[in-house]
């Protein structure tokens, strides 16, 4: 792995650029791993694209990159139009094994057309296209929706770059800090601010829908749990018990969520409505039980328990019941998260002193460790289970990282002069 990463070592994106008035600072990206075969594609700039304020090819070109399992040909700077049947055999020739065409078309109102059709230059045929209407500031998300494309039809997975993830950056004194939960594309641009407050923000998970964020503040100088509507800004409480309210995770169908409350003494896992109603203890442990985490199914709920003397992962019926502990390797394993195809779980392990990310078939129960750092806290799957967001520690300073299921491809993202932490990732654009 050592070998790999000194091979191959690119820098994305270190842009620092605040394009939004409520933005704080943008995540820069760096790629210090890729997969042991990366599929060879050609992507020519699109065809009038210099009729656009900003394109949308580098975007394309960055997202496919960056994912570690494509490689880029060069194709110079000529456009190969979307109307046009490329010459597939010389592009093979080049070493391409797909080729993407497209073109811009500037609307009457102001607004631009989108066309693109991929190639397969193997097979010599078309792998399909699509025509799409945007404002000139819609190109990031435009690219994104056609690197999606691109992915998902060479490698039969839902690409995810047209997702968001969001996180807590910590700044300013340490007498006087200043917590902003922000909201970025999956590639840590267009950062903006959902919350800032002086008091801590923990634990943002995203509901299903993509539009509602649970998460725990300290501002009314305690941990309360808020449900926080994004397009609209609007918040409201929905646990603020006696004692600790923490850890909120969603339901599969973003009516309810599972908690940790000590109203009733110590951390023990509950139940609510997504408005706060109907709460419902989920089970009576002995010890400690928290950080809970849905199956997609919602059938089981995944925890941590240090009922067995030590901290491990269990799981329990959504309906309550007897718990069932799930791991059994090493005295620490915490913060379980399943992936959304429900046949794997992310967690932390203890290992050799350090806390890093770890992989756990649980069909098998086989454990992988997929990191080599010490620090490792809050996994997070990408909505397609192939990349697992997580923040870790560098130079003293919380820094985001994501590593691929197969521990092949690794990402560091950061912020100058801010801790960065508590990412989730959020789901799949509807």
């Amino acid at each position: 792995m050592r070998k790999l990463l000194s091979t191959y070592r690119l820098l994305i994106a270190a842009v620092l650029t605040v394009v939004s008035a409520i933005a704080h600072a943008q995540l820069s990206i760096e790629i210090t791993g890729a997969g042991a075969s990366r599929f060879p594609v050609a992507i020519p700039v699109f065809e009038n694209e210099g009729t656009l304020p900003r394109g949308v090819t580098d975007v394309v070109r960055a997202d496919l990159e960056r994912s570690g399992l494509f490689s880029l040909v060069d194709m110079g700077i000529a456009a190969l139009p979307v109307t046009a049947i490329p010459d597939m055999a010389a592009i093979r020739g080049r070493g391409a094994d797909a080729v993407l065409t497209g073109s811009i078309y500037q609307q009457g109102d102001g607004r631009f057309e989108v066309r693109f059709r991929l190639f397969d230059t193997q097979k010599q045929t078309e792998l399909g296209g699509l025509s799409m209407r945007m404002a000139p500031a819609q190109n990031r998300a435009i690219g994104h929706k056609i690197a999606d494309f691109v992915y998902e039809k060479l490698t039969g997975q839902p690409g995810y770059f047209s997702t968001r993830i969001a996180y807590v950056v910590k700044s300013g004194p340490t007498a006087a800090p200043r917590y902003e939960l922000q909201i970025a594309d999956a590639d840590g641009m267009n950062a903006a601010t959902a919350l800032a407050s002086r008091e801590p923000i923990i634990s943002p998970a995203w509901a299903p829908d993509g539009q509602r964020i649970a998460y725990v503040s300290f501002e009314a100088k305690k941990p309360v749990v808020y449900v926080h509507t994004l397009a609209t800004g609007q918040r409201q409480v929905v646990a603020n018990f006696k004692g600790s309210n923490s850890a909120p995770a969603w339901a599969p169908d973003g009516q309810r969520l599972a908690v940790v409350l000590t109203k009733d003494g110590q951390s023990q896992l509950y139940v609510l409505n997504a408005d706060g109603s109907g709460v419902r203890r989920l089970a009576t442990s002995p010890g400690i039980d928290t950080e809970p985490a849905w199956s997609p199914d919602g059938e089981w709920i995944y925890f941590t328990s240090d009922r067995g003397g030590s901290p491990q992962i269990y799981r329990t019926s959504s309906s309550g019941g007897s718990a069932q502990r799930v791991s059994f390797d090493g005295s620490y394993n915490v913060t379980p998260r399943p992936s959304a195809d429900g046949t794997s779980l992310a967690f932390i392990t203890r290992n050799s002193g350090r806390f890093q990310v770890a992989i756990m078939d649980l069909a098998t129960r086989q454990t992988t460790i997929l990191t080599d750092s010490a620090r490792d806290e809050s996994p997070s799957f990408a909505p397609n289970g192939r990349m697992i967001l997580y923040a870790t520690e560098t130079g003293g300073r919380g820094v985001l990282a994501a590593v691929s299921s197969d521990g092949r491809v690794k990402q560091r993202l950061s912020v100058q002069a801010a801790d960065v932490r508590e990412p989730s990732w959020g789901p799949q654009s509807r």
